[in-house]
Formats: C-alpha cells, structure tokens, sequence
C-alpha cells in the first residue's frame, strides 16, 4: 500500500461532495480518477497532499511518501530558465555534486582517510542516483514535451501559461516521487507531445493517479479507472473502455439486486402488516427487526446528462464543400505549410491534427478568410453557410447574461424560445441571467456551442471544440455531430472525438502534410506501417468505431436472446447439449462474480475500519485477500465474455 482513503466525507458551504469514499493504491498502480466536472476529483487530490482536510475518515499513508503533484496552474522561481527549472527537480543531486566539489579542492591539501572516505561515499550516492545521466534524462524530457534546444534558455516569466504548464510535467516527470499525481496532463499538449508522454507513462515503474477528460490517452495509460460518482468511490479493473463495459454490468445487476430487494420489502411488509397483531405476531416482530437490520441496496442512479446538442436540420449545400489545390498558408514571407490538397463532400467531417505551430488554426483563418493564402487556392461549395467555434471562446461578450449573450444570434427571438433551448445545454431556471464573464470554462464551452447550433449553420469550422467539456458532455457532443446533415471541419488533439467524427484526418506534420481518409486511429496505424494503404482504402467510408464502441460490441445483450441473426449462428456451431451447457455456465459464473463481488465489498469495508488500521498483519492479510478476489472476479468475468461471444456468434 502507497496511501489510502477509509470512509472520507468532504463538503463545501452546506453541500456534500464526498460521502464515505473508500480506496487504496498500490506501488506501481497506473490509475485514472473520473467523474464529472465537479463530482469531487480535484478534493481527492487535495485531501491527498494535505491541501485540505478531511470533515470524517482517514487518509492513511506510508512513512516517507513523496507525492508529485501536477497542478492545473503551475509557477517557477524569478530568473529560472527553461533548462534551470527542469533540472531543479534534481536538487539532492546537485547537493551532492556540489559537496563533491568542495571536497574535491579541499582533497588537492587533505589525504586524510576521513575525507577520502566521505568523498567515496558521495559518489556511490550520485551513482545510485543516477547523477551521470540526470542532465540527459532532463533534455530528453524537454524535447518529449515539446520544447526545442533554442528554448532552454529563454525565461520562464516570458512563457505563455501553456508553456508553463508543460515545463511543470517536465518537472513532476523528473522528480522521481513515490506517486505522481496527474491532473489533466494533456491539457496543453499536442498529439505528438501527448503520444510521447503515453509511452513514456507505459515504462514508468511507478505509481500514478490520473484525472482527465481524455478517454484515448485513459484507454492508453491506465490499468485501473476509479470513478467518483454521487460522493462515492467505484473501483474497475481495466482501462476506461473496459471501465465503460464493466459499470454497465455492475449497475444492471445492481438493479437486479435493488429490485429483489424492494420486492422482498414489500412481500415482508405486507406480512408484518397482516400478523402483527394476530397469532404470528411473534414471527411478524421478527421480520420487522430483520427489515430493520438489513442493509438497503441503492437504486442506481441515472447518468445526469451530459446536454443535448441535437443538431437542427440545416439546408443542404452543394456536393462539393472545400476543395484546395496547392495551398500554402502562412504570414508575410513564413511559410508555415505548403502543398496541401483536399477534396471535403457535403455530409463528411475532416479531422485537423498536429504540433503546435504547425499550421492549424493558420489554416482555419485562411479558409475563413481571416487571413490571404501564400499560394495555391480553395473554394467553398455553393451554398455553403459557415459556422465558426473559436478555441479561445473570444466571441463570447462577458458581461451579457447567459440569454442576451444567445439572442445575439436572433434578436427577435422570445426569451420561453431562447430559455428552452439554453436547457439542453444545462442552463436551467435562473441560471440564464448569469454572467457570461462569471462562467467556468465548461460552461463557456457550452454556451458558445449553443449559439453555433442555434444558427443553423451548414458547416461547422471548430476550433478544440471539447477542451472545455468534461466526458458525459464529450459523448453528447459526438453524439450529435454523428448525426449532422451537414459538414464539419474540426481541429482537436482529442483523439477518441476524432475516431467518433472524423472520414477525414488532415495532418500537419514537420515534414509535410498529408491528407488521409478515415479516422485517427487508421491514420496513426498508417503512419507507423500497421495498415497498409490498401486496407485503408477499403475502410474509406466504413462506419467509425471507438476503443468504447468495440468493448461495447463485446458485450453480450442484458436479456441473454437468442433470437438474433448471431445467436442463430452460434446454434448452428453449438450442438444444443452444448448450448445448453454453455448457458448453465453463464449464469453460475454470474453467481460466482456477484460472490465474490459481494467478498470484495466486505474486505474493503472492513480495511476501511479504524481496528483494521491498527493491526498490521490484518491489514497485509486483507490486502491479499482483497488482490486474490479481483483476480477472481477478473477470471470469471474473462470467461463469462468468452462464452456469451460465443453464444452471440
């Protein structure tokens, strides 16, 4: 054990963000935290690192745990440089290198035995420390993260706030602490600098905690996800794909079992009712007692919604949407890319992708006509009405209400119009006159995207359109894009949004653009030679996957038929003794995953308790107990999906 949570409560102003939230992380965990905007993930951090202080429960930690915390907000000493404040991470190093120094003068006189020991002893520590090739490991990071040779020596009060906060990963990465604790790492990285980092994670052989938005790098980085949902702390086995399969499973049966219980209620009450007073009475007072005692089984609560962006019908454009021959874009005589050629139908989306300054959102000011072209053309298609989302929300007045600031896109509109439609965007009763300037960034996010809707636009131009949405609004964004009659041009560093939309990536790369059909995933494949360009070609057009969708297809159907097309295959493979057997598998692995499910349950409450706490051979023994019963669960679940694939196809 690194640290562990033992029945936290935490509340701000009255209002209850954790409730008796319970885990445990282990040396060399890799673990993602979600939950919504605001569900509590940043408390958890801060409880951690003694920010705050718990209202009830124990934090418990091990004697002389280093917690590295990445901030969303980072800050360096006046005079660092880029290079100095990344090598800060090294001050016991430097320590000792510069007692070695002194002691290296000093030796020039002194022979003593006693200073030529403690000079021995400095450099087996510096050696044990790496001190040969900390400078190296530093540089390396630094060029990971994006920052090139000529920018090590620039000022870190100069830097922009993104820059900071890639300097800070640098740091946390180099620091060598027990646990990093990771809070939105990818905020302010590029897909390549955020692919470096995922392999840079894959080799780490220590543990880490991580909060973020973006499901792709979860799926790539995490072997564990904990979701803090409604104050409480859910553990899964598994990445956030599998995480997504598994919650849907632990909820129906959590459903199951909340439903037998209320009928179990309800036929004991109706007995209570009718005996208490007659010659069961004693029976009847037992029951009542045993209702009494009996743990309650929580109805599962429903997702609150992540919006409802349902696009509007919009008219439709011609076939042709954007089309490019040889352009370049840039400013004045700097060329930032060149050669860029592109065929956009109506009804496709194109996925923008690559390094910062590459050309991007060049390119998106250019084919708006913000800014000329260097060389080379692009037409926009007839009819073509263009729709604008800008990253940094600039379009957005501050102090307008919520409500004035959409009337913006149609003053003749009545306020019950324009109220029910900020309501699928989550703005509900008074919260319409808030401020604009006074919103979170998810709720600009939100708002710009209201208006962009509201206008009916045919093709949508969007700048980073997630970055300030948390998942469940993510999903519903997609969900609505999917559905959009017409196109969309989109730049993002969100790669799993990318696999949901994209028929098109077109990527900036150092040595060149390429445009390519299909989605992120099918391009990086390419890219690094596992698809070869024919298979791409027969997936042009093919329907979009996400590491979700796939996990989600693995799963079999809640009501178990087997009247579908695949069942009817899967019997014709299967001889019905076989079937039969198949089935009575099934529903005793389901048996054995909820007993030992229920085993799990007990163990870690009762790590959770105080007396547990104080007995050290209780605790390892628990702790055994706990890893032996999620091997369990993860070996029947394993076999359960085996058998139910097989009986679907």
């Amino acid at each position: 054990m690194l640290f562990r949570f033992g029945d936290i409560t935490k509340s701000y102003g009255g209002t209850e963000i954790l409730r008796g939230v319970s885990f445990q992380i282990n040396p060399g965990e890799k673990v993602g935290l979600v939950g919504r905007n605001g569900a509590g993930k940043t408390t958890v951090f801060r409880l951690l690192t003694g920010a705050e202080s718990p209202d009830t429960g124990e934090i418990a930690k091990i004697n002389g745990l280093r917690l590295g915390l990445l901030d969303q907000h980072v800050d360096f000493a006046a005079g660092e440089t880029v290079h100095t404040a990344a090598l800060s991470a090294f001050k016991e190093i430097h320590d000792i290198e510069a007692e070695m120094r002194r002691l290296e003068k000093q030796m020039e006189t002194d022979h003593s035995a006693e200073t030529l020991d403690r000079y021995a002893d400095l450099q087996i520590r510096f050696e044990q420390a790496d001190g040969f090739t900390y400078a190296a490991r530093a540089e390396a990071i630094l060029l990971g993260l994006g920052f090139a040779r000529e920018q090590w020596s620039l000022d870190t009060g100069i830097l922009s706030g993104g820059q900071k906060n890639r300097l800070g990963m640098a740091r946390l990465l180099l620091s060598g602490a027990d646990v990093l604790l990771l809070d939105e790492p990818t905020n302010h990285l590029d897909v390549n600098a955020v692919e470096w980092l995922e392999s840079f994670l894959s080799e780490y052989d220590k543990a880490y905690v991580v909060i973020s938005h973006d499901r792709y790098f979860l799926d790539r980085t995490t072997d564990r996800i904990i979701e803090i949902e409604n104050g409480r702390a859910v553990s899964y086995k598994g990445n956030y794909s599998k995480f997504l399969v598994e919650r849907e499973l632990r909820r129906e049966q959590q459903q199951r079992e909340y439903e037998n219980q209320q009928a179990l209620i309800n036929k004991t009450q109706e007995f209570i009712r009718r005996n208490i007073e007659g010659q069961k009475t004693k029976q009847a007072k037992s029951r009542r007692n045993m209702l009494e005692r009996m743990e309650r089984v929580e109805a599962v609560i429903a997702d609150r919604s992540g919006g409802s962006f349902g696009l509007k019908k919009v008219e439709r454009t011609g076939n042709n949407v954007l089309m490019a021959e040889d352009l370049s874009i840039g400013y004045g005589d700097k060329i930032l890319a060149s050669g860029i050629n592109l065929s956009l139908h109506r009804g496709e989306a194109l996925g923008i992708i690559g390094a910062n300054g590459t050309g991007k959102t060049t390119f998106l000011k250019t084919i708006l006509g913000q800014i000329r072209e260097l060389d080379g053309k692009f037409i926009w298609g007839t009819k073509a009405d263009i729709g604008y989302y800008a990253q940094n929300l600039d379009d957005l007045h501050p102090a307008n209400e919520i409500v004035q600031e959409l009337r913006r896109v149609d003053p003749l509109a009545d306020n019950g119009t324009l109220r029910s439609f900020l309501a699928r965007f989550l703005f509900f009763g008074e919260d319409v006159f808030k401020r604009v300037g006074d919103l979170s960034g998810g709720e600009k996010g939100r708002l710009a995207l209201a208006k962009l809707i509201y206008s009916r636009k045919n093709v949508l131009v969007l700048d980073e359109p997630t970055n300030h949405l948390d998942i469940p609004s993510r999903e519903a964004l997609e969900d609505a894009l999917r559905e959009y009659d017409g196109t969309i041009i989109t730049v993002s560093h969100d790669r799993f949004f990318l696999d949901k939309i994209a028929t098109q990536i077109l990527a900036f790369e150092l040595d060149g653009v390429d445009c390519f059909s299909g989605n992120y995933t099918e391009y990086h494949d390419w890219k690094v030679g596992k698809r070869p360009a024919t298979a791409v070609a027969a997936n042009v057009g093919a329907a979009v996957s996400s590491p979700a969708d796939l996990a989600a297809d693995a799963a079999p159907p809640a009501n178990g038929s087997a009247s579908s097309p695949a069942a009817k295959a899967a019997e014709s493979r299967f001889s019905k003794n076989q079937l039969r057997q198949m089935k009575e598998r099934v529903a005793r692995l389901e048996e054995l995953i909820a007993e030992a499910e229920d085993r799990l349950a007990r163990y870690s409450a009762e790590m959770s308790e105080p007396a547990a706490a104080a007995n050290a051979e209780r605790i390892a023994e628990l702790a055994r107990l706990i890893t032996e019963t999620e091997s369990e669960i993860e070996h029947h679940t394993l076999e359960w999906e085996k058998l139910s694939i097989d009986l679907e196809t």
